[in-house]
């Protein structure tokens, strides 16, 4: 079983070894490294950070919001952020982390989430497409991955509680 519960300082050892463990597919992120916890914290939003945690305690996967932009007519926009131990890949715990987060990002007044996807990473298009994102664009050529320009798939899911 599985439990969601906030992610707190002391779970950054494990959410970053997750970070780089996604990383290291090379179909997770322009980023070649996790940062340290406290340009990760600054950068994220406080409130809407979780974790997923096994039975025997071991942190699964985790996932959180990142601002889009400080000006204040877009405070109910964020990015989404969603990523899952390799030992735990498979097992719905992706989705179960992002229900919660699309749950409580409402609760807390976002109407829209976004985020960015390598075309290449069909799980995690299919995750978002199955939890209400949908496909409203591309950002060709975005930024560079070892040398080789990258696409990013833009998708958005607009709330039916929140900003309707």
């Amino acid at each position: 079983m599985i439990l969601i519960r906030t992610l707190e300082a002391s779970d950054w050892p494990t959410v970053r070894e997750i970070y780089a463990e996604g990383i290291a597919t090379g179909q997770a992120t322009l980023e070649t490294s996790p940062p340290e916890w406290e340009v990760w914290d600054r950068s994220h939003t406080t409130d809407l950070r979780f974790v997923a945690v096994t039975d025997g305690g071991e942190i699964a996967g985790w996932t959180a919001l990142t601002p889009v932009s400080g000006r204040c007519v877009y405070a109910g926009v964020a990015e989404v952020s969603v990523y899952v131990g390799s030992r735990f890949r498979g097992q719905k715990t992706g989705d179960r982390l992002l229900k919660h987060l699309i749950k409580q990002s409402e609760m807390t007044g976002y109407w829209t989430l976004q985020a960015g996807i390598f075309q290449e990473n069909l799980a995690s298009m299919n995750l978002h497409a199955g939890n209400g994102f949908r496909l409203i664009g591309f950002r060709e050529n975005i930024g560079k991955m070892n040398g080789v320009w990258r696409s990013v798939n833009l998708l958005e899911r607009r709330s039916k509680v929140v900003g309707i």
